[in-house]
């Protein structure tokens, strides 16, 4: 138990470290935005938001997984951190033991997208395209290991077409390529993608949702556009390091479960093509295990390898 001048300190008593690992930009940053202007609010201390990109997100998750577990370190995790890199490569943590999960913030989906002068207009007519075009389709991603690459593998390995992977440093960086059609698509953060998309310089041919979104409700999922079963989703949400305090722990899941609960939350993460959502601790250990699980099984029957 902490004491400053005789008195217990009250969690947080200063400023908060958000690690978002990734480059400004892309759907990292702007979760990382919205939970951090809503947290200082509600914690009275400032949330610092930090971006430290790198390897996918590894090297800033790193710095998270090795910092003191007092609370004042966080991270703005993902699927991408937590599920496929440890999968794909050596990565210097564990994404369950040297992280204590506090709540989901927000789930995500992506966009299939393409130039406007693309030639193939729906899924179909990407796949017959592709289909008589082996290895020539380029499609871009924010990195290897990253759910914008693994959602392409995915379909790859789904429809059995063929394409070559671009990876870029950020994902703002794959989405002008496509736009300047130095590659031919990729698969956008819908936060990303989706004022492009409704201002006519990026056309959108599918979300990998469930569900259609409603940020973009004319757009089909990829299973409704003919690939039966073909879902891509990360999850975005609060970790801080192993062996936090319960008490800590505790009050930032509720404060968590609070903001998220804020209908101007909600409304942000929707306009921006995301699902706010929360949850528990033990519900966000298990949600990221499922993961593990989904993607390590894509690993081994499409036989990715790091490149």
């Amino acid at each position: 138990m902490e004491f400053t001048r005789g008195k217990v300190a009250i969690y947080p008593d200063k400023p908060i470290r958000l690690i978002a690992p990734f480059p400004p930009g892309g759907g990292t940053g702007d979760v990382a935005r919205v939970i951090a202007q809503t947290l200082t609010n509600q914690l009275g201390q400032p949330i610092v938001i930090e971006a430290i990109g790198g390897n996918s997100g590894v090297t800033g998750t790193g710095v998270v997984a090795n910092a003191p577990a007092d609370g004042y370190t966080l991270l703005l995790g993902s699927s991408g951190t937590h599920a496929v890199m440890p999968l794909l490569s050596q990565v210097p943590y564990d994404p369950i033991t040297d992280f204590s999960p506090v709540s989901l913030a927000a789930l995500s989906g992506y966009m299939l997208v393409v130039h406007p002068d693309f030639p193939a207009k729906s899924v179909q007519e990407l796949i017959a395209y592709s289909r008589a075009r082996p290895g020539q389709i380029t499609y871009a991603s924010s990195g290897v290991g990253t759910m914008i690459h693994f959602s392409g593998e995915l379909f790859q390995y789904m429809t059995g077409v063929k394409w070559l992977h671009i990876p870029y440093a950020t994902s703002d960086l794959a989405v002008d390529d496509v736009m300047s059609k130095k590659t031919t698509l990729m698969f956008g953060n819908v936060p990303s993608v989706i004022s492009l998309v409704r201002a006519g310089r990026l056309r959108g041919l599918a979300v990998t949702y469930s569900k259609r979104s409603s940020a973009l409700p004319e757009i089909p999922t990829v299973e409704e556009a003919g690939v039966p079963g073909y879902e891509s989703t990360q999850f975005y949400g609060l970790i801080a390091p192993a062996r936090i305090p319960k008490d800590t722990l505790e009050r930032l899941n509720r404060e968590m479960v609070r903001a998220i609960a804020d209908p101007k939350v909600s409304k942000v993460m929707l306009d921006l093509g995301l699902k706010a959502n929360s949850d528990t601790p033990d519900e966000f250990v298990a949600l990221i295990k499922r993961e593990i699980d989904k993607w390590g099984s894509l690993i081994k029957v499409a036989d990715i390898k790091a490149q």
